[in-house]
C-alpha cells in the first residue's frame, strides 16, 4: 500500500514504513483551508493546515511511503486516529507520480482530503488572515508557524523546480508580521 502525504507527513509522517518517494499528484492544489484544534491548535485558537482542493489544472508535490505486511494495518490504524477521527479527513484513492522517471508508471496512493462538510474546515482567507491565524495557534504538535515553515522547506529542498504561491505567499506574509510581534515583545520586556 502506498500513502501520499502532503503536509505534516511530508517529514513526520508517524509510522514504519518500507522506502518513500517524492512526486506529485495531478488535479489537486494545497490550500491552508482546514481547521486543527488538536495538532497545531486549540478549540480556542485552531490552527490551519493544508487539505486539497480539486483543481485540474494543477498538481500538489509531496512524499508517497510504500507499507509492507505488519506496517499495513498499523499505519492505517495510526492514520485513521490522526487524519480522520482528530483531523477530519477522509481517504481518498490518487495517482501518485515519482519525480525520479526511472520509466515507473503512476503509483496508486491513499491520501486523505478534508472537504468542506467536516466541521473543522475553514475554507478560504487571505493569505495575510491565514498567516496572522497560524502566528497564534500552537497545539500537541508544536507552534503552527513551524507547520508552515517545515513544509514551505520542504518544497525549496525537494521539489525546487515546483510552484506552490498559496504555500509560499502565507510564508512571505507570516514573515513580514513577524518583525512587528518580535518588536512589540521586546518592547513589554523593556516596560
Amino acid at each position: 500500500v502506498w500513502i501520499f502525504g502532503y503536509g505534516s507527513l511530508v517529514w513526520r509522517p508517524g509510522f514504519e514504513f518500507t522506502s518513500r518517494k517524492v512526486g506529485f499528484i495531478r488535479g489537486y492544489s494545497r490550500r491552508f483551508w482546514q481547521g486543527d484544534t488538536f495538532h497545531r491548535g486549540s478549540e480556542r485558537m485552531p490552527g490551519r493546515v493544508v487539505t486539497l482542493l480539486e483543481d485540474c489544472g494543477a498538481c500538489t508535490w509531496g512524499v508517497a511511503y510504500e507499507v509492507r505486511g505488519e506496517q499495513i494495518a498499523a499505519s492505517l490504524q495510526y492514520l485513521n486516529m490522526r487524519e480522520a477521527v482528530l483531523g477530519g479527513y477522509d481517504t481518498k484513492l490518487v495517482k501518485f507520480h515519482p519525480q525520479e522517471k526511472d520509466g515507473e508508471e503512476p503509483i496508486l496512493a491513499l491520501v486523505y482530503i478534508a472537504t468542506p462538510q467536516n466541521p473543522s474546515y475553514l475554507g478560504p482567507a487571505s493569505e495575510e488572515d491565514i498567516a496572522a491565524q497560524i502566528i497564534v495557534s500552537s497545539g500537541c504538535a508544536g507552534h503552527n508557524i513551524e507547520y508552515l515553515l517545515r513544509l514551505a522547506d520542504f518544497m525549496r529542498f525537494f521539489c525546487p523546480q515546483a510552484e506552490d504561491k498559496h504555500l509560499f505567499s502565507i510564508e512571505e506574509a507570516l514573515i513580514s508580521i513577524l518583525p512587528c510581534l518580535y518588536y512589540t515583545e521586546d518592547s513589554l520586556e523593556e516596560t
